[in-house]
């Protein structure tokens, strides 16, 4: 990819969705229901879209995603617009600090996976024309469509082994983001369960027990990231979001990231990461030290799980932290995973959603002044 930033490419940054308004998950209803027609739901669609740019801009970020309204979740819209997709259970649940678990479902190959239509750039280009800042465009990770269900990903008679069937989804990949760099994106985002989830003592024995070897996943879903953007020009900023599951304010796995520091950051070749680091379920700054000097670092400080609203002091004391394990100069703020992976959103309102985005940034320039 050439020479990379020194730093992220914003001091304030976000993960990607924002919680979506009542219309407009009203009007996914009709929609889906035959209620409403294609353009008066493209009409609705496209206003929540202008008013959500125009509050991140608002609160300062020069950096905005289109909330990704046009998504079911994180990852809905770009399997739907794949051939070859399933849906199943997954093998994991998420669950509270309370102990209560919730199930949800996981990607299953059941035929080539082929990309016939755009998966993102279509977002891109709308989004493209309604703001004035840097337009950014988030994808699941490629580790997304394989690790839910513990090694049992694809029907065995069309894909026999893990990389047959990553050789054809990186392919759709590049594809994609060829196209998006064609049509001026110059800041992507994948967001990485999986190798954060691989973090989590029980969730690698789990992973284990199937027979399948952990720290051999982090490295295929290393090498798929770095298949996905080998064409990329320097000029691209990729960050990848290592998240721990969020939905509806509960997670999939805990645990710092330690495990998985030293090989994940050196050798994923990207520009910068963005890092869930709002709880203490992420562990301390230590794996920060095997950043490399040509990367930087998002620090996820913001939650987007509760309406407590972070103290600038300990924003920027907690910078101060990381700092000791890396370049300030190097670091960047943001909240630790969006406000909405899927439509139903997490338990803040759209006042808590703008509080948030504007401490962040707030907090950024006190931080680096």
């Amino acid at each position: 990819m050439g020479q990379v930033a020194k730093r992220p490419p914003f001091r304030a940054d976000h993960v990607g969705s924002l919680l979506r308004p009542q219309e407009l998950r009203t009007a996914f209803r009709q929609h889906a229901q035959g209620d409403l027609d294609a353009a008066q739901f493209a009409e609705i669609l496209n206003k929540a879209i202008r008013d959500v740019v125009r509050l991140q801009e608002e609160v300062g970020l020069e950096v905005v995603t289109d909330g990704e309204f046009h998504r079911s979740s994180y990852w809905g819209r770009f399997v739907e617009r794949c051939r070859g997709f399933a849906i199943k259970p997954a093998q994991f649940k998420f669950r509270d600090d309370h102990g209560e678990e919730v199930d949800f479902t996981a990607t299953y190959a059941a035929a080539k996976v082929t990309r016939d239509q755009p998966l993102a750039t279509d977002e891109f280009a709308f989004l493209r024309q309604v703001t004035g800042v840097t337009p950014k465009i988030t994808m699941p990770a490629p580790s997304t469509m394989h690790f839910y269900r513990c090694g049992d990903f694809a029907d065995r008679h069309v894909y026999a082994d893990a990389e047959t069937f990553f050789a054809d989804l990186t392919r759709i990949y590049r594809a994609e983001i060829a196209d998006l760099v064609k049509a001026g994106c110059r800041y992507i985002q994948l967001d990485e369960v999986a190798v954060a989830m691989l973090c989590d003592p029980a969730i690698r024995d789990k992973i284990a027990s199937s027979g399948l070897e952990p720290d051999r996943l982090v490295d295929l879903y290393i090498a798929a990231i770095n298949d996905c953007v080998a064409e990329v020009e320097p000029d691209v900023a990729i960050g990848v979001h290592m998240c721990r599951g969020n939905f509806r304010g509960r997670y999939l796995s805990e645990g710092g990231y330690e495990s998985v520091a030293e090989r994940f950051f050196a050798n994923t070749r990207v520009t910068h990461f963005l890092l869930e680091y709002d709880s203490p379920r992420a562990g301390d700054f230590k794996p920060l030290r095997f950043v490399p000097r040509d990367k930087g670092v998002v620090l996820g400080l913001v939650s987007t799980k509760t309406p407590v609203l972070e103290a600038i002091e300990d924003l920027e004391r907690r910078t101060g932290e990381a700092a000791k394990f890396i370049d300030h100069d190097r670091l960047g703020l943001g909240p630790q995973c969006g406000f909405a992976s899927t439509a139903a959103g997490n338990a803040l309102t759209q006042a808590d959603e703008r509080a948030k985005l504007a401490r962040i940034v707030e907090a950024a320039r006190t931080i680096w002044a």
